[in-house]
């Protein structure tokens, strides 16, 4: 086949896209992997010092403190 043959490039254009789209798919599933970290990552920020407190209170009630 010529290089410059319709069902080549249509070939070769098919192959290129169904590439694309599963590196898509790769970077897709990775993005959201991360989002999901920065978005622990950021309750823990705003809501994680309210864990301090309870567990001062637990071992206080664990040590016969309270």
């Amino acid at each position: 086949m010529r290089t410059d043959d319709p069902l080549q490039q249509n070939i070769r254009r098919a192959t290129s896209l169904h590439a694309l789209r599963k590196i898509s798919a790769l970077v897709d599933t990775e993005l959201a992997d991360e989002l999901f970290k920065v978005r622990a990552l950021r309750w823990m920020g705003r809501y994680g010092w309210l864990a301090l407190p309870l567990l001062a209170l637990l071992a206080a009630y664990l040590l016969g403190v309270m």
